[in-house]
């Protein structure tokens, strides 16, 4: 027999011994002592295969946390509750209670939704009180206007809503088509502080065809005080089937069209107002 065969035969027979005494329930400690092996290597490698005794290994002092985690998880609590009750961090408790289901969010009772309710309403009412406090308090900012004020506020109100004349295109007209009841009011003002006679004014409805035009005329005619015979016929929009209009219902009353007959003068002066109000705030440096 060679050397290398007999050591081999003498591996094979102290690892067999190793097995046995394993079984046994013995520790490494005491097989290494019984066997005079004293090489950590080898001495694993006797054994290998073999599962420790349960007497040897040492107990894991979170098994009691795990078990109890998962309990909190199986009765519905969420993490930040059971971090609450043991201690211990999130991460842990989601390696432990990965595998078990979410739990069900619960239903609020009525009482619950009541409260909730009764909490919004109140948060509601105190936001518009609020916002009237604040409306009212820049109302009276305002006070009286002078008629130079009142000159100024109509001509940006009319260069920002009012038909314009354009190079390529001269139309010398005044016309002003709004939906905005005060700002209706506020141009009619204007215009009575201009001087323009009623009798040169045209009025005119354009609403949507899915809307209630002739309650649109009344209501437009008694604001700007003239019988609704006095318009001229309501322009009818087509609405697009494709789109979802949001201007509906009972306040939806459409835009008025005012136009001010022979007002081409009325124009030119309109619009040299408006370029005085422009180089009024570029001489003051404003940008």
């Amino acid at each position: 027999m060679s050397r290398e065969t007999s050591r081999y035969a003498d591996f094979e027979d102290l690892r067999a011994q190793a097995v046995a005494l394993r079984r046994e329930g013995l520790s490494l400690r005491q097989i290494r002592d019984r066997l005079k092996v004293y090489n950590n290597d080898i001495l694993h490698r006797l054994v290998r295969g073999e599962p420790a005794p349960e007497w040897t290994k040492r107990p894991n002092a979170k098994d009691d946390l795990r078990t109890r985690a998962r309990e909190l998880r199986l009765a519905g609590r969420t993490y930040d509750q059971i971090q609450l009750e043991l201690g211990c961090s999130k991460s842990s408790i989601s390696l432990w209670v990965r595998d078990l289901p979410k739990p069900a969010r619960p239903e609020p009772s009525e009482q619950a939704r009541l409260a909730g309710r009764k909490r919004w309403e109140h948060e509601l009412a105190v936001r518009e009180g609020e916002r009237q406090r604040t409306k009212h308090a820049a109302r009276q900012e305002i006070g009286p206007m002078t008629d130079r004020e009142l000159l100024i506020a109509g001509t940006a109100l009319y260069w920002a809503e009012g038909a314009k004349d354009k190079p390529y295109s001269r139309r010398e007209n005044v016309q002003f088509v709004n939906s905005d009841p005060g700002v209706i009011q506020v141009y009619l003002a204007w215009l009575r502080l201009l001087g323009v006679e009623a009798e040169r004014l045209t009025f005119r409805v354009m609403i949507h065809a899915t809307a209630d035009a002739e309650g649109a005329e009344r209501y437009w005619a008694e604001l700007v005080g003239v019988a609704p015979a006095a318009f001229q016929r309501t322009t009818i929009k087509k609405h697009n089937p494709k789109t979802i209009r949001k201007n509906t219902g009972s306040t939806y009353r459409g835009c008025l069209v005012i136009r001010v007959a022979r007002g081409a003068e009325l124009y030119r002066r309109i619009e040299g107002w408006w370029c005085g109000i422009v180089g009024a705030v570029d001489s003051t440096g404003v940008t």
